[in-house]
């Protein structure tokens, strides 16, 4: 696979018409992959905005908290906030809240093998430890995604997931490219395990890690023949980045000669297969001292054997335009795709610093930009569309749709497995982002966000949540997921469940991040109680509370809810942040 095709001009954006929401596929089949569908909207930026934003820096928001703030925090940093969620946090501090937030939970337990097909373990047992065999490796992959898609439907109130995600996206590898799901595994992994912590120990561990050297082919690098990839990839996309171009292949950040020196720094790794581990082997290793351009103070790196590669990434790690760099990614993740020069004067640069005077720790830095006055300023509030994994988990999570259970390991990873086809064929597939770059909508300027929808995205997304609110819903294996409006409802105050405006303003505040217009909650009220006074859903909430067993009744108010929330997520409110 060519890893760097994103360095092309894409080719014209197709209106290839959308596929309806894909049906369950064999588990350990890939789900489908879209292939041509359009990923730039026509009706997307040319050229960024150029309208002023927000003069608010990084100082302490001292503003007013409440449900409005909360869910605003809680929407940017986990997948679909639940109301309990985002009340619980209301109820707090904002510094409370983060520290809830910053605080890592307990490893989750590996994934586990539910097909028949891998006969290495029993069912509802982990495949992790397992030998290679390529016969099982289709079912182990599915098998890791579902796993890793269900820890985002079941995270906790704490920013690893949103954090493992983030470094993913950042320190890329393709699961189907690596082909060793046991090296998937092993890489995420590491990724939650360093969510929250320290990036220079993670750039460390992601350089050595099987999975990387497969993946950038660090495994095949020698004296006499080293492999520039991971190097490249190491100075342009996850550290130093591109600064102004100052010659063919040169840059004020990095030249052509410090990509090839640290190519040689990093020969000598290989992956073993059996120990799921990276190992030195130093008659493969260039010994010879490597010279940095003037982008690095003209550094030298002397032969350190296996620890030299941890020279390589201090050195990378102390220019200060790297901390710049991660710092920009981290607020494109977190607020949004613009950085003016107020921003970056007055939130970039002051966060560049923290990283630095903390050793890059993370956590400082998170707390500093998700406590800021510029994070809490309106402007960036509902800002952000949406990805695919947060608008299908943010879906199922916010509007409860319940999932088989653990002692039912078949079915529950099978759900799973379904919402990964469905995010794919939104464009965005956990474990897989198109290329070494990741996903576009966080790196393609002008663009940026606006390519999570488009003519083939958008449908899908419809049908997903037109689907789900159905009487129907999804089944597969005798097993259905849906969502249910009576039992949701039922989760709300007595007083506002019976009356239709409250009600209506609880459901839009919980699932859209920019308050309704008085023109959309009137037609809101009319597509919930079309041509009827506001007492007759009183009177018919009543009516089924006093007889709950009613199927009449219960249809009632079923089929008039179901009504509000298709129209509510059809909104392109819903799909914003």
């Amino acid at each position: 696979m060519d890893r760097r095709a994103f360095l092309r001009k894409p080719a014209s954006a197709l209106a290839a018409p959308a596929a309806a929401v894909p049906t369950q596929p064999a588990f350990g089949t890939a789900p489908p992959t879209g292939s041509g569908d359009e990923t730039v909207s026509r009706y997307a930026n040319t050229r960024l905005p150029t309208e002023p934003r927000s003069t608010a820096g990084l100082g302490p928001y001292t503003g007013p908290w409440g449900y409005a703030q909360a869910a605003h925090l809680l929407r940017r940093t986990l997948f679909g906030p639940t109301r309990p969620e985002i009340l619980a946090a209301a109820g707090q501090s904002l510094t409370q809240v983060l520290n809830t937030l910053l605080t890592a939970p307990t490893a989750p337990a590996p994934p586990l093998n539910v097909s028949a097909t891998d006969t290495s373990v029993p069912l509802g047992q982990t495949w992790v430890t397992q030998a290679f065999d390529q016969n099982f490796e289709g079912v182990r992959r599915a098998s890791l995604r579902a796993w890793w898609l269900g820890r985002l439907l079941g995270q906790g109130p704490s920013l690893v997931e949103k954090m493992t995600l983030f470094w993913h996206n950042h320190f890329v590898v393709e699961l189907g490219d690596i082909n060793d799901a046991r090296y998937g595994y092993q890489y995420c992994a590491l990724l939650r395990r360093h969510a929250l912590g320290n990036i220079q120990r993670l750039a460390e561990d992601v350089t050595v890690n099987p999975a990387m050297l497969r993946y950038l082919n660090g495994n095949q690098s020698t004296a006499t023949a080293p492999n520039e990839n991971y190097g490249r990839e190491l100075l342009e996309l996850f550290t130093v980045g591109k600064g102004p171009q100052i010659g063919p292949g040169n840059y004020t950040t990095y030249t052509e000669d410090d990509v090839q020196a640290a190519a040689r720094v990093l020969t000598g790794w290989r992956d073993n297969a059996t120990t799921q581990a990276g190992y030195f082997t130093a008659s493969r290793h260039d010994t010879t001292t490597k010279t940095f351009s003037s982008a690095f103070q003209n550094a030298t790196i002397s032969n350190q054997t296996d620890q030299e590669y941890k020279a390589l990434i201090a050195l990378v790690l102390r220019q200060q335009e790297t901390a710049r760099f991660l710092c920009r990614k981290l607020y494109r993740w977190f607020v949004y795709y613009v950085i003016d020069a107020t921003t970056e004067t007055q939130v970039i640069e002051p966060m560049a610093q923290l990283l630095l005077q903390s050793n890059y720790e993370v956590a400082p830095v998170l707390r500093a930009l998700l406590s800021s006055q510029h994070f809490f300023d309106s402007v960036n509030m509902g800002c952000l569309i949406k990805s695919p994994l947060d608008f299908t988990v943010g879906t199922a999570r916010q509007l409860q749709v319940a999932f088989p259970p653990a002692t039912n390991p078949t079915a529950q990873y099978a759900m799973w497995n379904y919402l990964n086809g469905v995010t794919n064929v939104q464009q965005q597939l956990l474990g897989d982002p198109p290329n070494v770059a990741g996903w576009p909508a966080y790196w393609q300027t002008p663009q940026f966000y606006e390519m999570w929808i488009n003519a083939v995205t958008l449908p899908r997304r419809n049908q997903l949540t037109d689907l789900l609110i159905s009487n129907n819903g999804y089944t597969t294996g005798g097993v259905t997921i849906r969502i249910d409006p009576v039992a949701l409802v039922l989760t709300l105050p007595a007083a506002t469940a019976a009356d239709p405006n409250l009600l209506i303003a609880e459901l839009a505040r919980l699932l859209t991040p920019i308050q309704l217009t008085p023109t959309q909650l009137t037609y809101l009220n009319d597509t919930l109680l079309p041509g009827l006074p506001d007492f007759e859903w009183t009177i018919e909430w009543n009516e089924y509370l006093a007889a709950p067993t009613n199927a009449a009744k219960r249809a009632a108010v079923q089929t008039k809810l179901q009504s509000l929330l298709r129209t509510l997520m059809g909104l392109a409110e819903y799909h914003l942040s």
